[in-house]
């Protein structure tokens, strides 16, 4: 975050100093420098294009900074997942004391850890796991998605965490789908992650890939019960598949870049 912060004010002095500087040609002040300029209200002046570029900057650091590249994790859908999570988290749909964000990618094989959890703040991949998808939406790919009561398919798009509860598959989290058309049945349709013995390595060993649910996002159950208590309560959860029909409220980048803008500058002129 201070990185960050350096670079939106090294913009906002370039900004105030030469009105026709080059954005893309910044260079980032040392930190004595913009602790001496700390009162300095840093995203006023800046264009657009200059916040988006400490915006994809700070997007890039979380990435590099939590391998995420080494664990799978495109750099495009981590990019979709963090747009969705400052645009929930402006409009206070998740919780102000946690900065965790989970994310699916359905593009993967049932085979692979196509689940992630990162702290944001603390720029680290808290788990990598295996995760199932739904009976009806493929066989070992994920194909086929859909928000219907009794279509044991999974759903796409942005959910936030609600809390646990013990059913047949013991500890288990609810969630509540935020994109209408996709995924707002969750509640419905008992959508809730779980453990189960079918989303493990040795299945994967026996059948040749996970096996499936009824439409839950099911972990392996050695590692159900520490995700589940790492992201329960208002954390954000963003499944992902290069489903052409998917479209979200919550991928504005506009506002997600404003918010992350005006979020950077009070942290600034608190340092």
């Amino acid at each position: 975050m201070l990185r960050t912060a350096i670079l939106l004010l090294a913009l906002s002095l370039l900004s105030s100093n030469s009105p026709e500087a080059n954005p893309m040609a910044t260079t980032i002040l040392p930190a004595s420098i913009a602790k001496n300029s700390a009162t300095t209200t840093i995203s006023g002046g800046l264009s657009f294009e200059q916040k988006q570029i400490a915006f994809t900057e700070h997007v890039e650091d979380i990435y590099d900074d939590a391998d995420l590249k080494g664990k799978g994790l495109s750099l495009p859908v981590f990019q979709k997942a963090f747009i969705g999570f400052m645009n929930l988290k402006q409009r206070q749909k998740v919780s102000s004391s946690k900065s965790i964000l989970t994310v699916v990618d359905f593009t993967k094989s049932s085979r692979e850890k196509r689940m992630w959890v990162i702290d944001l703040n603390e720029k680290k991949l808290l788990f990598n796991t295996l995760v199932a998808h739904g009976r009806n939406t493929g066989n070992v790919i994920a194909e086929k998605f859909s928000n219907q009561p009794n279509s044991y398919m999974s759903s796409l798009g942005f959910y936030v965490t609600d809390n646990t509860y013990f059913g047949k598959h013991g500890l288990s989290l609810k969630l509540d789908g935020l994109d209408k058309g996709f995924n707002t049945n969750a509640r419905a349709r008992a959508i809730v992650i779980h453990g189960a013995d079918y989303a493990t390595k040795d299945f994967i060993k026996q059948y040749g890939r996970l096996g499936r649910s009824l439409g839950c996002p099911a972990l392996p159950t050695e590692i159900s019960k520490e995700v589940i208590e790492t992201i329960k309560n208002e954390t954000v959860l963003y499944v992902h598949s290069n489903d052409a029909a998917y479209k979200s409220d919550y991928l504005d980048l506009n506002l997600a870049v404003e918010s992350f803008a005006a979020d950077l500058s009070g942290f600034a002129q608190n340092i």
